[in-house]
């Protein structure tokens, strides 16, 4: 019983962390956030915050893996629902995902955001939908097309979370497939 209330005092606190962290990130980057801002935002001390983190960076590298790993089970989730040739559905499902967590994803897909981070999901998503073995072209050529959607990809959600969601789920997917199928056409 001791343990169930440790766990979830622990989700909250890591909750609290997360999103204390994602708001201040909405107005300077990550190294210009220090612990001590981020514990007096979170209501919390820094014993506190270094019990569950090294560091800013580590709470950030945290919440972009558990981005990544829900990209992944949701992606492999949504290709086990639709047929091999419905790509755009799946793409359509993750963009939903997009819009309804544009919260965190909104500051993790900015400017201020890990780039790194941004090229890991969307070449996630694009090799979980089969799209970079699309490509008719290898060797060197193919690695640039790829990297150049993948990047385009990245500037669209940024664009998108960034500008307040105008567009549809539907409508954001229906591009980024037919940037993917640029690549493959190579």
């Amino acid at each position: 019983m001791k343990e169930m209330k440790l766990d979830r005092k622990t989700r909250y606190t890591r909750m609290v962390l997360q999103d204390s962290l994602m708001e201040l990130m909405r107005d300077k980057p990550i190294n210009k956030i220090t612990i001590k801002e981020l514990c007096e935002k979170a209501d919390l001390n820094r014993t506190t915050f270094y019990a569950h983190y090294t560091d800013q960076y580590d709470l950030l590298r945290k919440i972009g893996d558990d981005s990544l790993a829900w990209a992944k089970a949701a992606a492999t989730e949504l290709i086990a629902k639709t047929e091999a040739h419905e790509t755009k559905k799946v793409l359509e499902g993750i963009c939903h995902y997009f819009a309804q967590n544009s919260k965190y994803l909104q500051v993790l897909m900015s400017e201020r955001g890990d780039l790194d981070f941004q090229k890991e999901l969307l070449t996630l998503i694009y090799q979980e939908c089969g799209i970079n073995s699309m490509a008719e072209t290898s060797g060197e050529k193919a690695e640039l097309y790829f990297r150049f959607v993948v990047m385009g990809c990245v500037g669209l959600i940024q664009h998108w979370l960034k500008t307040g969601l105008k567009q549809t789920p539907e409508e954001i997917a229906e591009i980024i497939y037919d940037m993917a199928e640029l690549l493959r056409r190579g």
